[in-house]
């Protein structure tokens, strides 16, 4: 399976069979991310990093991911101290970048600019967040993670938070449909999934429901996503404060779940989790964490052609 050159923009241009090769990769490589052992695979391979967001999480595990198969980083930085401050495009930034990198990472406020990006580069994209569109790495991850801990076939997910702004819930639902899964959705009404997403999956043969009650969603599921209300999408502090509490897991509710459920958060958390969950052993959103680092260097190794 060749993905070499290939952009990762969006999981909806990728079939099953893609996804299950990355996800075979990323466990072949796991014990190197695990610093168990040692890999030059890239070595000689320059990877860009272009965060026009922050972040911790995305940013340090790539940035661990090509180090770790023997690569180096090359930074962006702030962009206040680029050549982005004195207004340069986002097209002319990307082709100047291809020129010293083998790929490009980039996180942009701006939905759509990824696939941008892509049209000018001749050399990989790697969307690693376009405002509230895709964000195709933190999926992987996450369906890695539900592999890793719980099970991809006939899986039972309860997806909860802000719904309506949540890049990470929209890719993961879209890659959930080539699996079977059954999916409740679990929001405020203010931040409900948007509407022709939930058309688009139902129209894909997913079961989806949606409810506001955390109560009813986790008696019967496999795994419950959080995600944290995200205070900078909205246009509207008044509007934040009106839903930014209003769900929220405990130990208390994790009384009336299954005893096998896993816990996941794409990170940071705000209030949306209580601090006692993180002992128990439902709790795996550290460790899925961790998993972005083999995920990410088993996509740099794909689109750079060090393994096929």
């Amino acid at each position: 399976m060749m993905f070499k050159g290939t952009h990762i923009i969006s999981m909806k241009d990728f079939s099953r069979d893609m996804i299950d090769h990355v996800l075979d990769v990323a466990e072949q490589l796991e014990h190197i991310a695990s610093n168990k052992e040692q890999s030059d695979i890239l070595a000689g391979k320059v990877l860009a990093v272009l965060f026009f967001e922050p972040s911790t999480r995305t940013r340090m595990s790539f940035e661990t991911a090509i180090m770790r198969l023997g690569g180096n980083v090359l930074n962006l930085g702030s962009v206040d101290a680029s050549s982005i401050a004195k207004g340069e495009t986002l097209a002319d930034t990307i082709r100047v970048v291809a020129g010293y990198a083998n790929a490009i990472v980039l996180r942009h406020p701006m939905e759509g600019a990824a696939k941008l990006a892509s049209e000018f580069s001749p050399v990989p994209i790697l969307n690693a967040g376009d405002g509230a569109g895709h964000h195709p790495t933190q999926t992987f991850l996450d369906l890695y993670t539900i592999k890793r801990e719980s099970h991809l076939e006939g899986l039972q997910i309860a997806l909860a938070g802000d719904l309506k702004y949540g890049r990470t819930v929209h890719s993961l639902c879209y890659a959930l449909s080539h699996y079977g899964a059954e999916i409740t959705l679990v929001s405020p009404d203010e931040l409900r999934m948007p509407e022709e997403i939930i058309n688009d999956l139902k129209s894909r043969g997913l079961k989806v429901t949606e409810t506001d009650s955390m109560e009813s969603a986790i008696e019967d599921i496999d795994v419950l996503y959080m995600t944290r209300v995200q205070k900078e999408r909205f246009p509207d502090a008044a509007e934040y404060h009106k839903v930014a509490n209003r769900l929220k897991i405990t130990p208390e509710l994790l009384e009336n779940a299954r005893p096998e459920i896993k816990i996941m958060h794409p990170l940071p958390r705000t209030t949306e989790i209580d601090p006692g969950v993180d002992s128990t052993p439902h709790a795996c959103y550290f460790q899925q964490s961790f998993y972005g680092v083999p995920v990410r260097m088993a996509l740099l190794a794909l689109v750079m052609g060090a393994m096929e």
